[in-house]
């Protein structure tokens, strides 16, 4: 109510953001700074041109949003306040260590579809583009603004198609340049699953963006979640195109085929890889030349293997 009666006065909402702040740690005040996220965004916005006000700002949503994933309650934004967090962005596009900070908090609250949804109508996409071209170097913001851009990609309503497309080779520069680093590299990867599942790619990025996501895999045969979500978004390119079906059997660094076994009989135990794989395989059967090719590498035997696995899937 304070930072609510003054909110042309810049001393109060700094006071007031500075008070909330101090109750972050006592985990009883969790719920009552839920409430208090839309007022902090407002005073944000209201006193824009304060660097400083922005910062504090942004570091205290980031402590109740990290509790709130914490505690499994997702953040649906509004329209307006969607809007209002678009808006302190394109105040201080140069600015790295706010836009670091930023892009987490959209990160996180893009993760409920209702916000996803609101900045995408809000015309995020553009915004989390400019970002990643200006902020390649910055790995922190290269994981949260693709994180950002498949949650928004994925959203039901879509009608950025050509902004979408816009996207592919922006994230394909972020997966090229973080190739060895898993975190950002299985962020770039599900954000070109979800473009490849919206039609964004042309005829001339199938083949380089399936080579692109076989090395990614190659890189990080550890990390379970990169090798489901590059299998899912190998699978729609398949189901684009033929060529990309060719690509990943002649990959010129060896067969994307036997790259795809090996990665499977290291996460036997997951559900979701061997989901993913036997999407992958079910797209990729649709053309004759390549299911001749898949059995010439005894495919069927690994099917059996993970039909045993997973009998009651």
């Amino acid at each position: 109510e304070f930072m609510q009666a003054s909110w042309d006065i810049e001393e109060v909402q700094a006071k007031g953001i500075q008070h909330l702040a101090s109750f972050v740690k006592d985990k009883s005040a969790f719920p009552y700074l839920l409430t208090c996220t839309e007022v902090i965004i407002l005073a944000m916005k209201t006193h824009i041109n304060s660097l400083d006000l922005q910062l504090e700002g942004c570091t205290l949503l980031l402590e109740i949003l990290s509790q709130a994933l914490e505690q499994g309650v997702a953040m649906a934004l509004d329209e307006s306040v969607a809007s209002c967090l678009l808006h302190t962005l394109r105040k201080h596009p140069e600015n790295e260590e706010f836009l670091s900070m930023l892009c987490t908090v959209l990160m996180m609250v893009s993760a409920s579809e209702v916000a996803a949804e609101n900045l995408r109508k809000a015309g995020i996409i553009p915004d989390l583009l400019s970002i990643l071209r200006r902020f390649l170097h910055n790995d922190k913001i290269c994981f949260s603004c693709c994180a950002v851009l498949w949650s928004v990609a994925v959203s039901e309503d879509n009608a950025d198609q050509a902004v979408l497309e816009s996207a592919v080779p922006v994230t394909s520069a972020v997966l090229q340049k973080y190739l060895q680093d898993g975190v950002v590299a299985e962020s770039a990867s599900s954000a070109l699953w979800a473009l490849a599942l919206r039609g964004c790619l042309t005829d001339s990025d199938y083949e380089p963006t399936a080579a692109l996501l076989l090395d990614a895999l190659r890189m990080n045969p550890q990390r379970a979640e990169l090798v489901k979500n590059g299998c899912l978004a190998l699978a729609s390119l398949v189901r684009l195109s033929e060529t990309a079906a060719l690509a990943i059997l002649l990959d010129p660094k060896g067969s994307g085929v036997e790259l795809i076994k090996d990665e499977y009989h290291l996460h036997f135990k997951e559900p979701g890889v061997a989901e993913a794989l036997c999407l992958l395989m079910n797209e990729m059967v649709q053309y004759d030349e390549v299911m001749l090719d898949l059995r010439s590498q005894k495919m069927e035997k690994l099917l059996s293997e993970i039909k045993l696995q997973f009998p009651f899937s």
